[in-house]
């Protein structure tokens, strides 16, 4: 005998199955703890279409609140509910933190300036990776000033620290405006000639944090030309054209489509962890570097700054061991950073050009911007 279900048992289950999604904060005390004698909290920002929580633990954005089209909100970034996550990680170690005092990979962690060689403390294999083993990441930064929508915070290097020379110091910023951006700006000065280059390292996922992989993300990146790498994931200081190959993003594709073509350059990597040039005709120009677009939901992320190269990575790493915000395992490719900056290994390749080298007395400006937005539904 068929079961008829009551007219407002089928509108209870209909309100249940469209039912949105709002934005969840989590709670500032879990994220107040003394850590190396300094104080650590979490703040929250917002502008009334993003909302993002901040913690001064290595400048990291943990959680960060957007719509779809039905006005439903989900948190699109990875992280962690609990500052113990983030000082105990067994995972992911750079979930939505600032990377510096040099960004990514400078193999056998070494190099000369000015006739003096350095070696950096090694934290990948025999390279340094994002600073090395203390890193911005793994820092308490200090906040200067923060209100609903800024928050300012600043750090010093001590020269020697993690091997390289000078004392850096450090101002970075995270900002919502009023039209939908999160700007990252960062501003620093040496005593001592040193590298400097900084950036971000959110890991996206405009689903949202568990809801999948990103394969089905589209992308588009502003490159013909990309910088090549080694079985390490070291530039090698050579350059190649993206043309008729897995890496040409100059129109939209999805990433899943070509992430696993038996290509060299893909198999080193487990798939995209790779360094693009971004077109410009002056390397200091402020720029549009790539969209990501999440179809089913209409979020979109435009990618826009002032650095040469972009580092795209695709989340090959992610085991499934740790659990995220919303419980459920950080897996394989499901979040994605999108960070510009200098070349990779630049300083040991001088046609790796400009080089990621700050004099005293000179200033280290960087932004990039992370643009917002929710597209109409395509008409049919």
């Amino acid at each position: 005998m068929k079961r008829i279900l009551p007219f407002f048992a089928i509108a209870l289950f209909l309100v249940g199955c469209n039912q949105k999604k709002e934005v969840k904060l989590i709670p500032s005390e879990n994220f107040e703890k003394e850590v190396d004698g300094k104080h650590v909290s979490l703040y929250t920002l917002h502008n009334g279409f993003l909302t993002m929580q901040v913690t001064n633990y290595g400048g990291r954005v943990v959680a960060l609140w957007m719509p779809d089209r039905r006005d439903s909100f989900e948190d699109i970034v990875l992280g962690y509910d609990h500052i113990d996550k983030y000082l105990n990680n067994d995972g992911e170690r750079y979930l939505g933190a600032a990377v510096g005092r040099c960004a990514n990979r400078i193999a056998n962690g070494t190099f000369t300036l000015n006739g003096t060689e350095y070696q950096l403390t090694k934290n990948d294999g025999e390279n340094t990776l994002h600073g090395g083993l203390i890193g911005a990441d793994k820092r308490v930064w200090d906040v200067v000033s923060v209100n609903d929508s800024v928050i300012q915070m600043h750090t010093v290097f001590a020269d020697g620290e993690d091997g390289f020379p000078g004392n850096l110091d450090v101002m970075m910023s995270y900002t919502l405006t009023h039209d939908n951006q999160l700007q990252v700006r960062y501003a620093a000065t040496t005593d001592t000639t040193t590298l400097c280059n900084f950036s971000h390292h959110s890991f996206f996922n405009l689903k949202g944090e568990g809801n999948g992989t990103i394969l089905d993300h589209e992308l588009q990146i502003n490159s013909r030309y990309m910088t090549t790498i080694d079985n390490q994931l070291l530039t090698d200081g050579k350059f190649s054209g993206v043309k008729n190959t897995p890496f040409d993003f100059r129109e939209k594709h999805t990433i899943g489509e070509r992430i696993n073509e038996q290509d060299g350059q893909l198999s080193n990597a487990k798939g995209y962890d790779h360094n693009w040039i971004i077109d410009k005709s002056d390397p200091k120009a402020y720029t549009w570097c790539a969209t990501l677009t999440e179809p089913k939901s209409g979020r979109e992320m435009q990618v826009w700054s002032d650095q040469v190269g972009l580092q795209f990575y695709s989340g090959n790493f992610f085991n499934g061991k740790c659990k995220g915000k919303c419980g459920k395992a950080l897996a394989y490719r499901e979040g994605l950073a999108l960070e510009p900056q200098f070349f990779p290994n630049a300083i040991n390749h001088e046609s790796l050009a400009p080089q990621p080298i700050l004099n005293a007395g000179e200033e280290y400006h960087q932004i990039s911007i992370y643009k917002f937005a929710v597209l109409p539904k395509e008409k049919k």
